[in-house]
């Protein structure tokens, strides 16, 4: 699944390795530190307003959406997998329930 993270920009949520605020970016040396040795990855589509920072295995996106509406973001298309996946568990059971009743 994807998530959308501001402008025209999706990213994959399985290369999604964390979502920072941009507070606590600004106010963390490391954290500074790391996007500055990392800011040939760092990726700002719209030059908006950065409220949070996405941190892929491909790249670092800056997000005009906060930290926290993205990961309930995130959340929500996690349980939409869990979703499609216990219904795949169902209609396997019935499925093959069925099979068992017409021996």
């Amino acid at each position: 699944m994807f998530i959308h993270i501001g402008g025209d920009t999706v990213v994959s949520t399985k290369d999604v390795i964390s979502i920072l605020d941009h507070q606590t970016v600004k106010s963390s040396k490391n954290n500074k530190a790391f996007l500055q040795e990392k800011r040939k990855l760092v990726v700002d589509p719209d030059q908006e307003e950065t409220k949070s920072y996405v941190i892929t295995t491909e790249a670092i996106y800056c997000s005009p959406i906060s930290s926290l509406t993205l990961k309930r973001r995130a959340q929500f298309v996690d349980s939409l997998d869990q979703v499609s996946f216990v219904q795949a568990e169902v209609e396997e059971l019935t499925s093959s329930g069925s099979s068992d009743d017409e021996r």
